[in-house]
This record gives structure tokens, C-alpha cells and sequence, in this order.
């Protein structure tokens, strides 16, 4: 075996990351050399601007020549002037960017880090450099202090320098310890570490394979993978084979970590389907609340629906279709009920009606969408004010909860919700045992669209058992057959291959096929279509109205490298702010990807970056209008998104969409898929790929299997089998 060499050097910039393996390349300001080095390994977690110790051995690449292939590393105080000038100045201490970085080494030289640790008062002689900068300097290199202390001891034990600072925010000082007594809690408590890597801790700490904690930490991590491909629980057989196969340990112990499991209510085992407690909570409370609103005496007065009707298209100036009319009398009519169609069939109408005859009664009525851009949608096209799920609900950040629930319950006699196909189970539970039950609920939504991101298929569910009065609108109106993305929309949810000619009429089309089979030249074409063809044909905005969607995250036509080319092509140049792989700049376009309650921005929102501040470590992006800080710790929360998924683009809408179909996306390429991606576009959509990939889109009407248990306990609750709620126990409102 080769002896290992050390190099020392300053981290100068990052050029690739692969968010599967964690590889990364990047360059290497080397000690003593003029010089970039290029690094190779799986070294996730490093920052530019950081001095490194690396160790590892020199490797000749035919197409891009030496490198260095990084085994270990670590990161180190830098010994030279320039060296401490680029650590300070690299947005790892917050109070001081570059250029306080460079008026600081150049009062204090060497001594620079001797002054910040021992007499920081000092910095006083520095222009610029104030009492309130000097503590936010003083506070934020202690809590560096206590940062690399900690990183001592995790990358001791393979912890790269990005997890130990989540580590660090999520336990403060106490972090060593709390990963010393069960590191199998970062999977659950720290975002962005899952199992594995809090596995790999636990093993250099001396955990042993067949330890029972370990085996019931890796059960609940698979079922928590499963709940993230949209199960609401999964057969025992098939979960107890997929652990042990995992954790490569014998189903014996997985099945006794089962046992343990349940018996400390942690999972919940019926027959023979394994819950995550509170999914169990959310299915079988859900069913048992829907079918007692439906049965509960209404807040509203009989009303003679003919009249209303009458009276409605009088009213908005609009003669109803018959599947319109039907809608709108049940919703007056009947306590709870299922609106669902594709585009172009009258939805919105039916929603503005609806809501004119209920105000028209003076009651209160409520509109709400599972996204804040779905219910900027409903307000736009209804002129009534809609609000988010979790704005509806009051969603306490400091309680961790709803404060709208059956103790508390909305103040309304009518909710509508639109864009129904997106609630996952467990917030349809909230949603509808904080609905009153003298009130009316009206969902409102596309079953034919992806189902929700989260577990469960809650619109399928309701509408399958047959339990519940449903509309299904499938009249394209005229106005909406001129959109060839409608008609386009429509043909291929009924498994018809889409008409892509160029135009018809002589007329410039909305709906446009580019044949192209070279995944390269699928990323070339998008990058044109974005940059010259359609913003000088339709006279879009390259980033705020065109948005690429795609099947999936890796590839070259992945949602990683067509937003690395995107923002290299649409925002080039000018400084930003490195996190790991990422870059972010101002105009850069980006999505929040988890729910912050405190900032009140939510899973799939699209914003802005207007402004960078280096020494305040702060990244301001606009929201609709609303400007929202990020310290650039939290920036893991955000990811470019001039490119998103398909599922990430549900309850939006854009002016044109893009969006490649290649056989590379073979394992997803799935009708309900392409549907839902075609039905973002409003007034332009362009597919780039293959016909064949187009075509086996089209025939894939199998999406993956969804285990839930709503539509059974729907039917049973249905037959009279109500009794007290498994949970919510007897004398408590179900």
C-alpha cells in the first residue's frame, strides 16, 4: 500500500459535488505553489475560504491531468498573512467580511487571531470596526471555538465540517455528548443527516452491528423512507426484509426491535401494516372525523337550488354547464363534497358561484390551498382571499402545533380547499378536525395530478370509497379548446399521444415537441430556449416566467445540472456566497425546501436573492414582495430552482414551462407525471426529448403503489362501525 502525502493549502473554490456521494472536485490555493491544485474524494462539508490539511496521494488523470485524491483531512489555523485574510474574510466568522478582513490583518498581521481571542477590544483601532461589531466578532469567534472543538471530535470519527455545525446548532455545547450517548438521533433531529451517516458515527464510537438500539433507530429510519416515497405504513414481511437487508443483520433482531418498538408506542402494528404513530393517529382519526361532518346537522338553511342556481349565473354573467350546475347544487345541498377535472373544465367558476350564494346567505366562508403560490392562484382567479393550510390553521413555530384543531375550531360554516390532490394525510387530519361540524367542506382538485409529496393518496382515497357525493367535470370549455396545452393536457390523461405539429391554422402554437435524443444536446437546447428563443419570440422573462421542470434530481437532465448551467448562463458572474457545492448570488432564483415556521416561508415557495452582506452573514431573498433574512447557516435550506422537479412545481403555475422527457428518466417516466408537468404551463409549454420517451409516458398509467388503509376505514366508518376513535379514546370528540 502507497504511504499517504500531506499538502496543506487554502480552499479556493468548489467546481463539482454530487450530492449521491458526496465527491467532490475542487482547487486548491497549495502552499508554496503559484498554481491551483485540483482535489478529489468524498470530502462533504468543506467551505471555500477554509485553510485545510489534506492527506492522500497524487493521481494522474488523462483528461484533466495530475490531482490530488484526498483519503482524510482536516481543517487547520492558517499560518501566513494572506491565509489569515481569506479565513476571515470567508464568511466563517459573522461581523467579518473581505473587506473588514483585509483593514483587520492589515493592523494586526500575524497577531491577528491573538488579538480577536485574547484582547478584542483592540479591533477598536480598525476603521470601521465599532463596539456593536466588535461583540458580534467576539460572540460569534467563541461559538467557532466551540464549533471546532466539537469538529475535532466528529471528524475524528468521519463527520464532515458542514454536519458538525448542524450538529453544533441543533445541541449547542452539549452536541458531543448528545452524539456520544445515541448518535442515532441526528438522523431524526438534525436536517440534512440521515441514518447512514449518523450509522457510520455510531460504528467509530464503537456501537455494535447487532446492537438493539441501532437496529430499532435503522427500522424507524426505513419506515421513515418509506413514508418519504408516499406510504402511510408498510406490510411487515416486506419492511422486516428491507431492514435487515440494510442494516445486514438477521430479521430475528429486527423483528425483536419491532416488538420494542410497539411497545413503546413509537409504531403502531394493525394486522399486518407497520405506522409511524402519528400517521396511525392521522388515518384512522381522518376517516372517523370526514364521516362525522358529513353526518352532522348543517349550519346551513335549505335553499331552493334551482333558484340559487338562477340567481348565481345572473349574477357573474355566466351560463353553467350541466356537470357546473350539478357541482354548485351539492355544494349547497350537502355537507361534504368532491369537486375534481382536469384544466379548461370550469373549476374556478364553480368556486366563484359557490362562494356568491354562501355570501349571498351571509355565512363565513373560508378558502385555503395546500401552497402559498396555490393560493395566490385562488385569490387571483376567484377575487376572494385565500390563505395556506397552515396560515388557516394558526400554526404555532414556538409550540410546535396547529391552535386550530376540534378544542379550537376555524370560525367558519363553509371551508373550500383547492388543489386537494397535494394534502398528504397527516395534514388533511388537521385540516378537517379543526373544520366545525355544523360547517360544509368542498374539496376542490385534479385527482389525475401526481398525488401529495407527502405519505398517503387522500383525493383518490375519499373519491374511490364511495362515500362521499363527487363531481367529475370532463367538458373542456370553449375558450380553453383554443390551448392546445389544454387539449394537449386532456389527450394524454387519456392515454393519447399529445398533437405536436408546429402550428395550426398558420397560427404560433402554445404547445411545442423538440425532438432530441442526445441528453447533451437536451441541455444545450433548453439553455437556448431560456436565454434567446422564447424571451425573443414570446417576449418572456428568462427567469421570473420560464421555469424548467424535470422527472428527476440527478442526470444531466436532472434538476442538479440544468440549475448549475442555468445560473452559470442566466446569472453569470459577480460574487456570491459558497455553501459546500451550492453558489448563491443576487437575482439568483431559489426554493425553500423545508418548512419554516419562523420565517413563515414553506416547502416549494420561489423567491429572490436581492442582497448578500458578507460581514452580517445574511442573505435577504424576496418572497411575493416579502423580504426574508437567512443567516448563512441556515442558506441548506434553500436550493437553486431555475430548475424544480415535478413534484416540487404541484400547485403551481408558470407562463412557460420547459421541461426535457428522455429515456434517462425511464424509471419515472409516468403518465400522471407528464400530465401534471404539462399542466403548469399557461400560456406556453415546450417538451424537449424523444417520442419514445414520450410515448412510454403516455402507456405508464401504473404509478407506484401507495399503502394506505383511508379508503377501507372510509368505508367502514361509512357502514356504521364508528364507536370511540383508536386514539383520540372514549369521551374525547372524534
Amino acid at each position: 500500500m502507497s504511504r499517504l502525502e500531506t499538502i496543506y493549502g487554502y480552499l479556493e473554490r468548489i467546481t463539482y459535488y454530487n450530492e449521491e456521494t458526496h465527491f467532490i472536485v475542487a482547487r486548491l490555493q497549495e502552499r508554496g505553489k503559484k498554481e491551483l491544485t485540483t482535489i478529489v474524494g468524498n470530502l462533504a462539508g468543506l467551505n471555500p475560504g477554509e485553510s485545510l490539511k489534506l492527506s492522500g496521494e497524487w493521481v494522474h488523470d488523462k483528461k484533466f491531468g495530475p490531482q490530488f485524491r484526498v483519503e482524510k483531512f482536516e481543517t487547520v489555523v492558517p499560518a501566513t498573512v494572506n491565509g489569515i485574510k481569506k479565513y476571515l474574510g470567508s464568511g466563517l466568522i459573522k461581523g467579518i467580511g473581505p473587506g473588514t478582513a483585509q483593514r483587520i490583518v492589515k493592523v494586526f498581521g500575524l497577531d491577528t487571531f491573538d488579538v480577536i481571542e485574547n484582547s478584542p477590544e483592540d479591533l477598536a483601532r480598525v476603521e470601521g470596526v465599532g463596539s456593536k461589531r466588535i461583540a458580534m466578532i467576539t460572540r460569534a469567534w467563541d461559538d467557532q471555538k466551540d464549533i471546532k472543538e466539537i469538529m475535532v471530535f466528529l471528524q475524528g470519527h468521519g463527520v464532515s465540517a458542514a454536519h458538525a455545525a448542524r450538529i453544533y446548532r441543533q445541541y449547542g455545547k452539549a452536541a458531543v455528548d448528545a452524539v456520544r450517548n445515541n448518535p442515532y438521533r441526528l438522523a431524526a433531529d438534525v436536517h440534512g443527516i440521515g441514518f447512514v451517516t449518523a450509522d457510520r458515527i455510531a460504528r467509530h464510537l464503537g456501537f455494535d452491528l447487532k446492537s438493539i438500539l441501532r437496529v430499532e433507530e435503522g427500522t424507524l429510519y426505513v419506515l421513515r423512507e418509506l413514508m418519504n416515497e408516499g406510504h402511510v405504513y408498510y406490510p411487515r414481511g416486506s419492511l422486516l426484509e428491507k431492514t435487515a437487508t440494510m442494516l445486514e443483520v438477521e430479521s430475528e433482531i429486527v423483528r425483536e426491535a419491532l416488538e420494542r418498538l410497539v411497545a413503546d408506542k413509537r409504531i403502531v402494528l394493525e394486522a399486518e401494516a407497520v405506522y409511524l404513530s402519528p400517521f396511525f393517529t392521522a388515518e384512522a382519526n381522518l376517516s372517523k372525523r370526514l364521516t362525522v361532518l358529513r353526518e352532522a346537522p348543517s349550519a346551513i338553511r335549505p335553499v331552493d337550488t334551482e333558484q340559487a342556481l338562477l340567481w348565481v349565473e345572473k349574477k357573474l354573467s355566466v351560463r353553467l354547464a350541466e356537470k357546473q350546475r350539478e357541482a354548485v347544487a351539492l355544494a349547497v345541498r350537502d355537507k361534504v363534497v368532491v369537486i375534481t377535472g382536469g384544466p379548461g373544465t370550469g373549476k374556478t367558476t364553480i368556486i366563484k358561484a359557490i362562494v356568491q350564494i354562501f355570501k349571498a346567505l351571509q355565512l363565513r366562508v373560508l378558502l385555503a390551498a395546500p401552497t402559498g403560490r396555490a393560493a395566490k392562484r385562488v385569490h387571483e382567479s376567484t377575487g376572494y382571499e385565500a390563505r395556506t393550510i397552515h396560515r388557516l390553521l394558526e400554526f404555532s413555530p414556538r409550540k410546535n402545533s396547529f391552535q386550530r384543531d376540534q378544542d379550537c375550531p376555524l370560525e367558519a360554516d363553509v371551508v373550500i380547499v383547492d388543489e386537494a390532490s397535494m394534502i398528504d394525510t397527516v395534514l388533511m387530519y388537521h385540516l378537517v378536525k379543526a373544520i366545525p361540524l355544523p360547517a360544509t367542506f368542498i374539496l376542490v382538485g385534479d385527482v389525475n395530478q401526481l398525488p401529495s409529496v407527502g405519505p398517503g393518496n387522500v383525493l383518490r382515497d375519499i373519491i374511490d370509497s364511495g362515500e362521499f357525493k363527487v363531481v367529475t367535470l370532463t367538458e373542456i370549455f370553449r375558450q380553453s379548446r383554443e390551448s392546445r396545452i389544454v387539449v394537449n393536457a386532456h389527450r394524454i390523461n387519456h392515454g393519447e399521444f399529445p398533437d405536436i405539429r408546429r402550428s395550426v391554422s398558420g397560427m404560433a402554437s402554445d404547445f411545442y415537441f423538440i425532438a432530441e435524443e442526445d441528453p447533451d444536446k437536451v441541455v444545450e437546447t433548453i439553455l437556448k430556449l431560456c436565454k434567446e428563443r422564447i424571451p425573443k419570440r414570446f417576449g418572456f422573462h428568462p427567469v421570473r416566467d420560464i421555469q424548467v421542470l424535470t422527472p428527476m434530481h440527478k442526470g444531466l437532465t436532472g434538476v442538479g445540472n440544468l440549475n448549475y448551467a442555468l445560473q452559470n448562463l442566466l446569472n453569470p458572474g459577480g460574487s456570491g456566497i459558497n455553501r459546500g457545492h451550492r453558489t448563491f448570488k443576487v437575482k439568483d432564483k431559489v426554493m425553500q425546501i423545508v418548512n419554516n415556521y419562523d420565517k413563515d416561508v414553506f416547502n416549494g415557495d420561489i423567491g429572490w436573492i436581492t442582497a448578500i452582506n458578507q460581514e452580517d452573514q445574511e442573505v435577504t431573498v424576496d418572497f411575493e414582495g416579502r423580504a426574508v433574512k437567512y443567516e448563512f447557516p441556515e442558506l441548506d435550506e434553500l436550493v437553486p430552482a431555475y430548475a424544480v422537479s415535478v413534484h416540487k412545481s404541484q400547485g403551481s403555475e408558470y407562463p412557460a414551462v420547459i421541461m426535457p422527457v428522455t429515456i434517462q428518466h425511464y424509471m419515472l417516466l409516468q403518465r400522471n407525471l407528464l400530465y401534471t408537468g404539462v399542466t403548469r404551463g399557461k400560456q406556453l409549454v415546450v417538451l424537449v426529448g424523444t417520442k419514445k420517451a414520450l410515448a412510454i409516458a403516455i402507456r405508464n398509467d401504473k404509478p407506484q403503489k401507495r399503502y394506505s388503509r383511508l379508503r377501507e376505514r372510509l368505508k367502514q366508518a361509512g357502514s356504521g362501525l364508528r364507536g370511540p376513535s383508536p386514539v383520540d379514546g372514549p369521551g374525547r370528540r372524534p
